[in-house]
């Protein structure tokens, strides 16, 4: 058998260029005690270059049954952490199939060089799913490459009293046998790495914002915090609000925050819905910065998606920027503030990143965050508020949905502002020297 693909160097062993999801039905079944998942996932696959076979992303999980077109494949084998199902016959680019695997297991983390571990995870008491950027294999067959996107339904069933969030919109719950079935449809398209499953027992509190948005928090804590609540929390419609204003309208029909009954070491994004612990519930800046971060993710990372990983500052460094845009909107310090105080403390550290291309040991840096931000503060004061803050809002309406590199944001930057933002950004995107940062505007 020849060597199995990779779509992207910052992340080895995932993805197929070789074909696209359209759409991902999964069926989920899932014990809490004893950690079992059984699923049936049906996938709509679009060939995109002439094949004989089908690779997918799947790790540690058994597969009992694979279908194409309602038939049986030739062969269907596992290997590293991968389905391989070879077709029938050879199929050309443009060709549609139907994809159905049912598969069934354990699930756990799976630990990748550079990342550490990602993916279906037990709490005290239900379930995490941390997708980024690797974690998706571990609860479906999937084409795991961050510019495959697809729409999704995802339907969980598991032990009754307990609440399942998942991506879009909650459409159907229902008893089924001795358990509870929740059904939710994202009809935006999202890359593997953003769909989630979050399973715990939680309260819904409803928050009156512009659009539907929940925060699912562990049962009887509400009211017991709610000072340390409302101060990050508490305050997403408000945040909704101000970000529509700065970067356009919210891309998507609904927004949840899951809070875990359990400590998280960093909140995790996931489209149309942020996952944190319980002790990101606090009046602390720095736990309230984060309820911004996640939500700024549902513009830059989830409705315009990097299409490769080295372009993690289009993400990271945009929901940074967010950040202290939030701070100087909700009374702290200002933006400017900020950025001179994190130039500062990058002038201490070691100028070994090159932001535009930090290598996949140092995609998560802090550093990709705060350059990233510092890049696009210095970009405002040379373009200015109006020029800046509409570049943000056509940069969203152009490519929602869509997967972008850096070379797309400064092309669309330059024709937006009529500045040659490639060469103004240049030593911030390309050289490891942290550069100077401009004195303010007057």
């Amino acid at each position: 058998m020849s060597s199995l693909p990779s779509a992207d160097d910052y992340l080895p062993g995932h993805g197929d260029r070789s074909w696209g999801a359209r759409s991902y039905a999964l069926d989920l079944t899932y014990g809490l005690e004893g950690n079992r998942l059984d699923g049936e996932a049906r996938i709509e696959v679009e060939v995109l270059e002439p094949t004989d076979r089908l690779v997918l992303d799947l790790a540690g999980l058994d597969v009992a049954k694979v279908s194409v077109d309602g038939r049986p494949p030739a062969k269907f084998s596992t290997r590293r952490d991968r389905l391989v199902v070879k077709l029938r016959d050879d199929v050309e680019a443009g060709a549609t199939l139907t994809l159905v695997v049912k598969y069934g297991g354990r699930p756990k983390p799976l630990v990748e060089k550079h990342h550490g571990d990602a993916g279906w995870e037990e709490l005290t008491d239900g379930v995490i799913v941390a997708g980024q950027p690797h974690g998706a294999p571990t609860w479906f067959p999937c084409n795991d490459r961050p510019d495959d996107k697809a729409t999704y339904r995802i339907t969980v069933t598991t032990a009754a009293g307990y609440t399942v969030v998942s991506n879009g919109l909650l459409v159907e719950r229902r008893r089924r046998g001795s358990g509870e079935s929740w059904t939710y449809e994202m009809d935006a398209p999202m890359a593997t790495y953003l769909a989630t499953v979050q399973i715990g027992r939680y309260d819904i509190v409803e928050h009156d914002a512009p659009v539907p948005l929940v925060s699912a928090v562990p049962q009887g804590t509400a009211r017991e915090r709610s000072a340390a609540y409302d101060a990050g929390f508490g305050r997403q419609a408000d945040m909704v609000r101000a970000f529509e204003g700065w970067f356009g309208p919210y891309p998507f029909a609904s927004y949840a925050a899951v809070v875990t009954g359990d400590d998280l070491e960093i909140p995790l994004e996931s489209q149309s819905l942020s996952t944190f612990g319980k002790n990101f519930v606090s009046e602390d800046w720095d736990q309230v910065r984060l309820v911004a971060h996640e939500l700024a993710h549902q513009w830059f990372g989830n409705a315009v998606t990097l299409a490769r990983w080295r372009d993690i500052w289009l993400h990271e460094g945009f929901a940074c920027y967010s950040e202290w845009l939030w701070s100087e909107e909700s009374g702290h310090e200002s933006a400017t503030w900020w950025a001179e105080h994190h130039h500062a403390r990058l002038a201490e550290q070691d100028q070994d990143l090159v932001l535009a291309d930090p290598g996949p040991e140092l995609m998560f840096d802090d550093r990709v965050y705060k350059r990233g931000a510092l890049a696009l503060h210095v970009l405002r004061g040379a373009v200015g508020d109006e020029a800046f803050f509409a570049l943000l809002r056509s940069w969203v309406a152009e490519h929602r949905g869509g997967s972008v590199t850096t070379e797309d944001f400064l092309a669309h930057a330059s024709a937006s502002t009529g500045a040659d933002v490639g060469v103004l950004l240049y030593a911030w995107l390309t050289e490891a020297e942290l550069p100077a940062l401009p004195a303010p505007p007057v």
